[in-house]
């Protein structure tokens, strides 16, 4: 039969694994045991609950704190999110809004001043000049890059204060036979021997050694007086199990040994152990404290090894009693690894072999040590250390810090470069045009959809038309010629948007008779060419007026007062109550003579 890989022969037909090597029997190969770091893990068992329970309920805490490991987390994290603001910032600087107000990135940068926050009464002023608001883009960016700031600097502040509220304090006290009485716990310590052994290869288990073993002091007792132990079989090898309940402590060191032998075709090897001690008061069961690990390599610096051999290999332990103040007094016993002696040990192959050919050789001797440091006594108290006035204060500080980097950067740009002085009132401006052309279009609607007429084109391109009631209206350029036309197109508008009718009688020569249909008329802002509303049917034709000159108007009423030196109000009241009306007559005339005048020119033509 030929051995695996890292595996040599023996008595001619066995074979045995290197140095180091451990047989996996389910593959049937030589496996290299590797042990991860120390190999060494410790708890007291004892969890403290703040009495600030707040930050925790509302955060998850321990899931935060896996995957940030200190305060350098939450400072990267904020000093990414400022580069990536600021660098977007400078992006729409060299992006062109445009003029007209609508654009995408004109709203984004219109946002961006508006979020200036922090120093929005803190920007350039010229000398004498009154304080006032004034957002604009630089000063919003450097808001939301010093808010931030603040933020990530507070996250890694509540980070900090959150992890250390509280600080263990210890205090050592000289201990007397009653204390020590009082410490009363349950032990469970097991110890695996890595190998391919199982408990047939156990000899020696059952005795206990107090005080010097060397000395007359020391005493032999059995082992089944205080505690229990056994034997089990697992996949790694055999496993010493003891277990002690509600055991008191002893006053000396105590000191428990065993073996394991050869037998036929199976050498005493071990390539590491295994240990886990583990203490608990009875009365609180749920709380433990433990000590556990692998011993593989005699140093770190040393290569894989397997023992066997006469000398024993020490496992020390030291126990101490430790009192809990903040729990209610609890008393319990904490274990802690003390260190490893090696015993015999092979690291070349050759030697194994020949270790393993001679039988005064084959046994593995293994002793453990329980020294119980029975002089003092250690008592733990929390001591909290949030200070609500050092939490504001620092709070503070992170604020001024923030708000005075990015107020200090706002005071050089805008010293420096003159353009950002007033870049607000540019964005303003931009603003206050869009929002008077969105007026105006909501205007244009309004009088296209009250008033039937399509003499508003919102779309502001440029038509020809007729207009309603049979009426023709020239450009608005062309009624800007002169200011006679502005004043008839005003008083033409005006008149015809009341929708008066023409009276039925006239009172003189130059009066018309009818109803005179008027036109809904409106005209562009942009000065494009005016609109023709849609010709109304035939029921709506425009009646015929006859051709009025201006040989028919009236005269002008007489100015009629009372006798007398002196004028009275009646008199006054009478004459102007004249003027008006005789104002009316004139209007309404002249008013026709515009409408009429158009239509008899087509008819001609």
């Amino acid at each position: 039969m030929e051995c695996p890989t890292h595996a040599f022969r023996y008595n001619g037909t066995q074979c045995c694994c290197n140095p180091g090597y451990f047989y996996n029997t389910t593959q049937n190969s030589c496996e290299l045991f590797v042990v991860s770091d120390s190999g060494l893990e410790m708890s007291s068992g004892v969890h403290y609950d703040s009495p600030f329970t707040f930050p925790r309920m509302i955060l998850p805490f321990n899931s935060i704190s896996r995957f940030t490991a200190s305060q350098a987390a939450f400072l990267e994290v904020t000093l990414v999110v400022l580069v990536i603001w600021l660098f977007f910032c400078l992006f729409l600087r060299f992006v062109p809004m445009g003029s007209d107000g609508r654009s995408t990135w004109f709203k984004i940068r219109w946002w961006v001043s508006r979020l200036d926050i922090s120093f929005a009464t803190r920007h350039w002023l010229d000398d004498q000049n009154t304080v006032i608001k004034r957002k604009t883009e630089l000063g919003g960016s450097f808001s939301v890059a010093s808010w931030i700031t603040f933020i990530g600097l507070f996250a890694a502040l509540l980070y900090q204060t959150i992890s250390n509220l509280r600080v263990e304090v210890g205090n050592v006290r000289a201990t007397n036979s009653p204390d020590l009485a009082s410490f009363v716990n349950d032990f469970a310590l097991d110890i695996t021997t890595i190998s391919s052994m199982n408990c047939a290869h156990l000899r020696g288990l059952g005795t206990l050694v107090t005080g010097n073993p060397m000395s007359i002091d020391s005493r032999v007792i059995p082992l089944s007086r205080f505690t229990n132990f056994s034997c089990i079989n697992t996949t790694v090898g055999p496993t010493i199990a003891l277990r002690c309940y509600n055991c008191k402590p002893l006053s000396d060191i105590a000191y428990i040994s065993w073996q394991f032998v050869d037998l036929p075709n199976s050498p005493a090897t071990a390539i590491a152990f295994q240990f886990n001690l583990t203490a608990m008061n009875p009365a609180r069961n749920k709380i433990k404290s433990f000590v556990s690990g692998t011993l593989s390599n005699v140093s770190n610096q040393q290569g894989p090894v397997t023992y066997r051999g006469i000398l024993p290999n020490m496992f020390k332990f030291n126990l101490f009693p430790v009192m809990f103040r903040n729990l209610h007094d609890l008393k319990l016993i904490q274990p802690l690894f003390h260190e490893f002696v090696p015993g015999s040990y092979f690291d070349d192959t050759s030697q194994l072999q020949a270790s393993i050919g001679n039988p005064k050789a084959g046994l593995i001797n293994n002793t453990l040590s329980l020294n119980f440091l029975s002089s003092y006594i250690i008592e733990i108290e929390n001591q909290n250390t949030f200070r609500p006035v050092s939490f504001l204060a620092d709070l503070g500080g992170l604020y001024c810090i923030s708000i005075g980097i990015f107020f200090y950067l706002l005071i050089q740009c805008e010293y420096r470069f003159t353009s950002l002085r007033n870049e607000d009132n540019i964005m303003r401006n931009i603003k206050k045009r869009r929002r008077a052309q969105d007026n105006w279009d909501k205007l244009r609607k309004y009088v296209h959809y009250t008033r039937g007429c399509t003499l508003l084109d919102l779309d502001g391109s440029e038509r020809d038309g007729e207009c309603c009631a049979c009426v023709t209206k020239k450009s608005f350029h062309q009624h800007r010629s002169s200011p006679n036309s502005k004043s008839h197109n005003r008083m033409g508008a005006s008149t015809l948007s009341k929708k008066k009718d023409v009276p039925e009688h006239a009172s003189s020569p130059g009066t018309m008779t009818g109803g005179l249909n008027l036109v809904k008329m409106s005209t562009s802002l942009e000065g494009k060419h005016a609109k023709k509303c849609e010709i109304k049917p035939a029921t709506q034709i425009c009646p015929q007026y006859p051709l009025i000159d201006y040989n028919d108007v009236p005269p002008i009423p007489p100015l009629e007062f009372s006798d007398g030196d002196e004028i009275r109000a009646v008199d006054l009241q009478e004459n102007l109550k004249k003027l008006y009306e005789y104002n009316v007559q004139l209007r309404m005339m002249l008013v026709a003579r515009q409408v009429i005048e158009p239509v008899r020119r087509e008819k001609v033509q």
